[in-house]
C-alpha cells in the first residue's frame, strides 16, 4: 500500500503578491493563490495562529488586577504559583501546541520567542467623550479630545513596540456596542434565548446620538447631519421618519423609554450616519497606530457579535488588516463566513470557548443518546474548531481564557488551568490535538 502523500508546506512563492499587508520583516499576512489567508512571521513562513487570551499571575490580595477592561478581575487565590511564572507557563503552552498570546498577557511573556496581540483601547481614553446610552458603547468620535487622545494612547501603547519581531499586531478595542438595528446583544453570545424568544430591538445609533447631552460632540455632528437633507426643518424631518416631532426633546423621551425608530426613512439615515461613524473611528485608530508603528498589522475592534452592514462595510483595508470577533457559538464556521463575506476580509478570533449554553446546552444532530453535559461540549466544540479550520478566510483564533474564574467549577470552568494552578485537563487534552493538526487540516482543505 503507498504510502499517504504529505500536504506540501506553504511557501512565499504560494502568495499573491498584491494581497500582502504588512512589512517585511515582522508579521505580515497575505492570500495564496488559492484563495487562503494567512499569517507570516518575520522570516516569511506561514503560520495559523492558536492562542490564548489572559496569560498572566493570578492576583494577590492587595494586589490590582492586570486584567485589560474586557475581561474581570483575576480570582485570588492562596496556592503557590512556581516561582518563574513566565518560563513555566511558556512550556505549558508549547505543550499544548499554543502559538501565540491572545490579549491581555503578562509583560514577563513577551518577546520570549512566542507570536503575541496587543491591545490599545482607543474607546475609553476620554471618560467625558465616551458614548454610553442605550446598547452604545463607542468613542465620541467627533470630539477633539478623543483625537488627541488617541495620539497620546499611541504613543504610549504602540511607540514603544514597534521594532518587536514576535507581535502580530493591535486590537483597536474590544467588544464595542455598535447599536445597531437587528445586532444581536452580547449576552447573546454564550446564552441561548428561550425558544421562540423574539429579538427586542432597541434604539440604534443615529437616535443614541441624537438623544446625547448637548456637551457630547456627537449629539450636534448627529443633529446636523440628520437635519441638513430637510434645510434644518424639523416637521420635515418628522414627516420622513413617520413621527410625531414637535422639538428635539420628544426625541430624547422616546430614547430614553427604549423606543427605537423604525421606519424606513430613519433606517437609511441610520446606516448613512453609522458609516460615518464607523469610517471617522477605524480611520482615526489607523492613523494614530501608524504615525508611531508602522510595521504591525491592525486587527480591528473585535466585534462581541456582528455588528451589522454599516459598520462592516468601514472595518475595511487599508485602515484594518484583519477583522476580530469573539465568538462562543457552535456555528463557528457559518459566523467566519459571514464577516468573510460582508467585509471581504481575513477574520481572526479573539475569543472562542466551547463552555458556553451554544455547546452545552443545545444537542448536536445525532448525537450518541446519554451523552454528559461534558461530552457533547467537547463533541461540539471539536466539530466547530475543526470545521472553522477549514475556512479559507480564518487566520487563527484564541481561547478565552487562561485561568478558571471566580464562581467557575469543573469540568465547565472557562480556563485552562484552574484557581489551584492545576491543568484544566478537560480542555487542554482537546484543545491540544485541535492545535497540533490545525495548519494541517488547513492546508489539506485548501481551494
Amino acid at each position: 500500500m503507498a504510502p499517504a502523500r504529505k500536504t506540501p508546506r506553504l511557501t512565499l512563492a504560494d502568495f499573491k503578491p498584491e494581497t500582502l499587508r504588512g512589512v517585511a520583516g515582522f508579521v505580515r499576512i497575505g492570500q495564496t493563490h488559492r484563495g487562503q489567508w494567512w499569517l507570516l512571521d518575520a522570516d516569511n513562513r506561514p503560520f495559523f495562529s492558536c492562542g490564548v487570551t489572559q496569560v498572566r499571575p493570578a492576583a494577590r490580595p492587595g494586589q490590582g488586577s492586570t486584567a485589560d477592561l474586557a475581561a474581570p478581575a483575576e480570582p485570588l487565590i492562596e496556592a503557590a504559583e512556581t516561582p518563574d511564572f513566565a518560563t513555566a507557563t511558556l512550556r505549558r503552552l508549547r505543550a499544548w501546541h499554543v502559538n501565540t498570546l491572545g490579549a491581555g498577557a503578562a509583560p514577563e511573556l513577551l518577546e520570549r520567542g512566542m507570536h503575541y496581540t496587543a491591545s490599545v483601547d482607543f474607546a475609553r481614553q476620554v471618560p467625558a467623550a465616551t458614548i454610553k446610552l442605550g446598547g452604545a458603547l463607542l468613542p465620541d468620535v467627533f470630539d477633539p479630545r478623543w483625537l488627541e487622545a488617541c495620539d497620546q494612547a499611541a504613543a504610549e501603547s504602540c511607540g514603544l513596540q514597534r521594532n518587536r519581531e514576535h507581535l502580530i499586531g493591535y486590537f483597536t478595542d474590544y467588544e464595542l456596542g455598535w447599536a445597531q438595528p437587528h445586532a444581536e446583544a452580547l449576552f447573546a453570545q454564550v446564552n441561548l434565548a428561550p425558544k421562540n424568544t423574539p429579538r427586542l430591538e432597541r434604539p440604534s445609533l443615529l437616535q443614541l446620538c441624537l438623544s446625547l447631552e448637548p456637551a457630547f460632540s456627537a449629539y450636534h455632528a448627529a443633529w446636523e447631519f440628520t437635519l441638513a437633507p430637510h434645510a434644518g426643518d424639523l416637521a420635515a424631518l418628522a414627516r420622513a421618519w413617520e413621527i410625531p416631532l414637535p422639538n428635539k426633546e420628544a426625541l430624547r423621551q422616546l430614547t430614553l423609554a427604549d423606543t427605537p425608530l423604525l421606519s424606513a426613512g430613519y433606517l437609511a439615515d441610520n446606516d448613512r450616519f453609522s458609516r460615518e461613524f464607523a469610517r471617522s473611528y477605524f480611520t482615526t485608530c489607523a492613523a494614530a497606530i501608524r504615525r508611531y508603528d508602522p510595521h504591525h498589522l491592525i486587527l480591528g475592534c473585535a466585534f462581541g457579535g456582528p455588528p451589522g452592514a454599516a459598520v462592516l462595510a468601514e472595518c475595511s483595508y487599508p485602515h484594518v488588516d484583519v477583522l476580530s470577533a469573539n465568538d462562543y457559538h457552535d456555528t463557528l464556521f457559518e459566523r467566519i463566513e459571514t464577516y468573510a463575506q460582508a467585509a471581504s476580509m481575513p477574520v481572526l478570533l479573539g475569543e472562542f470557548s466551547w463552555v458556553s449554553d451554544y455547546f452545552t446546552k443545545r444537542p448536536q444532530a445525532g448525537e450518541p443518546r446519554g451523552w454528559t453535559t461534558l461530552e457533547r461540549m467537547l463533541g461540539k466544540g471539536r466539530a466547530a474548531l475543526e470545521r472553522a479550520f477549514t475556512h479559507p478566510a480564518l487566520v487563527g483564533y484564541a481561547w478565552h481564557r487562561w485561568r478558571d474564574q471566580s464562581g467557575d467549577a469543573a469540568p465547565l470552568g472557562h480556563g485552562l488551568v484552574h484557581v489551584d494552578d492545576r491543568e484544566a485537563i478537560e480542555h487542554t487534552e482537546l484543545l491540544s490535538d485541535l492545535n497540533s493538526h490545525a495548519e494541517r487540516l488547513r492546508r489539506a482543505t485548501s481551494p
